[in-house]
């Protein structure tokens, strides 16, 4: 019986999980891929950030409920190791009173130890156990999975910031060179040499940009705001830390994407809806075993007063006049073991669509931000010269006003090009699974 026991599991083995098919390569992939150990992060090389990312892992809220869901798939896998046996105990004491005319009191004191052991003849509670440890790595790697979703947020609010902080620089340049022309028009009025409405037009373009001012300093509140809410930091320290400046993220080189299948293994969410999977199938085994019968022994021992007794025996069940209960219930598993099986292939494919959009948007949103980088610094050097025309009386304050503009325009739409791409660049990290062990 113990041989049978030890070598018996019904039901769909967890282990014999079959690799799934993916294409063999990324549409635009290009070199191996990141290591999953790398902190990628440190790759914008900004020490604000990597101070931020470093204290804030251990304290963000999303981040300990993940972790607090580790500690209960763990206490269920030590629950499931016991599976099978039961021993209890329990004493007592009191006392006792007869008598007529006289009083005799009496101690009673009992103890009563019990236990059972029922023997896993079809492999319920291996198949149990199974299923408790695959809920256990599914638990890990979905806190995994938590802390990279919290990774992508934090770096997209901290870029945010800091390109709000240089739209913000761009801005009061823009006011400074407006209020030199401003006063280089107004000179030029009370000479004649321009007009009233000259002078109105090159105020209204003034006010536009300082009304510009309030707006994206309140961006730039919010995304410290929300900085504070993921670390779970005080928000006027925070605040006081951030409004000391810092230049804008920058895209690293890379990275490179691997293969398909590499994100079997290094995307966080496929282990854990693999493990779901895993877990879903032995719970088909538990629900198949329990349509078996089942064997078990019990024994008790009871001392009372230094009167022992005991009794010991098998027992057997037989599940007769509920197999319709027991079939509906093993039904319902083997559906909800291909509802995993299906999320966990759908996870593959929509990993693999991640890596393909992140690696496609990086390129592209690097090509934007070189092309818009030259287009800033041709519309800087037009307006130079504008200015130098409209100084020497060569060109009309029209044109002027029109070049400032566009030098406004084009300097704006490169910050936020370079930022667009900054973040895709996490993006894509996050897409290929780097940075989730070393995300701790």
């Amino acid at each position: 019986m113990l041989t049978l026991t030890a070598c018996t599991a019904v039901g769909p083995d967890p282990a014999d999980i079959p690799t799934p098919s993916v294409q063999a390569e990324f549409e635009e992939g290009e070199g191996a891929a990141s290591g999953t150990e790398t902190a990628f992060w440190s790759g914008y090389d900004d020490t604000t950030l990597n101070r931020l990312v470093q204290s804030g892992m251990g304290q963000s809220f999303d981040i300990m409920a993940a972790n607090e869901r580790i500690r209960a798939a763990a206490a269920d896998m030590r629950a499931a190791g016991v599976l099978g046996s039961q021993v209890s105990g329990s004493s007592s004491a009191g006392r006792e009173r007869s008598g007529g005319d006289g009083i005799v009191a009496n101690t009673a004191n009992t103890a009563n130890l019990s236990a059972s052991f029922v023997f896993d003849l079809f492999g319920g509670a291996r198949r149990a156990r199974e299923g408790a440890t695959a809920s256990y790595r599914s638990a890990e790697a979905e806190a995994q999975t938590t802390r990279l979703a919290w990774l992508a947020e934090v770096i997209s609010a901290y870029a945010d910031a800091r390109f709000y902080q240089q739209a913000l620089a761009l801005t009061r340049d823009t006011i400074e060179a407006r209020e030199a022309t401003l006063e280089v028009t107004r000179n030029m009025e009370s000479l004649g040499l321009a007009t009233e409405y000259d002078t109105a037009q090159t105020e209204a373009l003034l006010q536009t940009a300082r009304a510009d001012l309030p707006n994206y300093e309140a961006q730039f509140n919010a995304q410290v705001y929300r900085l504070s809410t993921l670390l779970n930091l005080q928000a006027q320290p925070l605040m006081q830390q951030m409004q000391r400046g810092s230049a804008q993220l920058r895209t690293p080189p890379g990275p490179g994407t691997g293969v398909p299948a590499d994100l079997l293994r290094s995307r966080p969410d496929i282990r854990s809806a693999q493990s779901d999977y895993a877990a879903a199938l032995a719970a088909v085994g538990v629900a198949t075993a329990d349509l078996l019968p089942s064997i078990s022994l019990t024994g008790t021992v009871t001392d009372r007063g230094g009167d022992t007794t005991w009794g010991f025996g098998p027992g057997l069940s037989l599940p007769v006049f509920n197999q319709g209960a027991l079939q509906a219930a093993r039904s319902r598993k083997v559906s909800e073991a291909r509802q995993a099986e299906i999320a966990w292939k759908s996870s593959v494919a929509a990993a693999v669509e991640d890596v393909q959009t992140a690696q496609s948007n990086l390129r592209r949103y690097r090509q934007r931000a070189g092309t818009l980088e030259q287009a800033a610094n041709s519309y800087d050097r037009a307006y130079d010269l504008a200015y130098e025309n409209f100084e020497a009386g060569a060109l009309e304050l029209v044109d002027l006003l029109e070049a400032d503009r566009s030098r406004a325009s084009a300097r704006l739409a490169a910050a936020s090009a370079r930022n667009d791409a900054a973040k895709e660049w996490a993006a894509l990290q996050i897409a290929t699974g780097a940075g989730s062990s070393a995300a701790r």
